[in-house]
């Protein structure tokens, strides 16, 4: 029989900040600093890649065809009274730019809603503690693909990252097409 008392004292393996003494052994609790800096593994039959991360590498591909629809036709007006011409906006607002707008929201609001998806399915896998899918708010779902394999790598080390690869080449050719489209369109305003 110890006679130390229950309590929180410094983690007797090393591993962690504190344990909790129950006044006859040590438990599973633990606290401090380390407690939640591991994460265990899966087991290898745990496949870690879902339909909802790769439709979130596949989606913008979507994006690409629809967004080369739009033609604007850039004419030129004449302001009064100085005579200073500038681009007619009524050339650039078309109902096909605003209904390119709506459909880039729509497409972020499903990427969002995915990168949920796809984190609550890797806590249903036993993954602790996924990457956020509140990152994917941020600029594009390539920050949330990064992120999500950073911690994957952590509990199935080995594992191939497909969706993050070709997700990262969708975004790369989203951004070559982009370009693209900017040079013939800075092209057609200044000939």
């Amino acid at each position: 029989m110890s006679t130390t008392p229950p309590g929180w004292y410094p983690d007797p393996s090393g591993q962690h900040g504190t344990r909790w003494w129950d006044g006859g052994q040590w438990t599973q609790h633990v606290d401090g600093p380390t407690a939640q800096a591991g994460r265990p593994r899966i087991s290898d039959h745990v496949s870690t890649d879902t339909v909802f991360v790769w439709i979130l590498a596949l989606l913008p591909l979507i994006a690409l065809p629809i967004s080369l629809m739009y033609h604007p036709e850039f004419r030129s007006t004449t302001l009064a009274p100085g005579g200073v011409r500038t681009v007619d906006p009524s050339s650039i607002y078309t109902p096909a730019y605003f209904l390119l707008q709506l459909f880039s929201v729509l497409l972020f609001a499903g990427e969002v809603v995915l990168a949920f998806f796809d984190h609550r399915e890797l806590r249903r896998r036993g993954v602790v503690r996924p990457f956020s899918w509140g990152w994917a708010f941020l600029l594009s779902p390539v920050l949330y693909l990064i992120g999500r394999y950073v911690v994957v790598r952590k509990v199935a080390p080995g594992r191939p990252m497909w969706p993050l690869w070709v997700g990262i080449a969708v975004a790369v050719l989203g951004v070559v097409l982009g370009i693209a489209r900017a040079v013939t369109t800075f092209q057609q305003v200044f000939s």
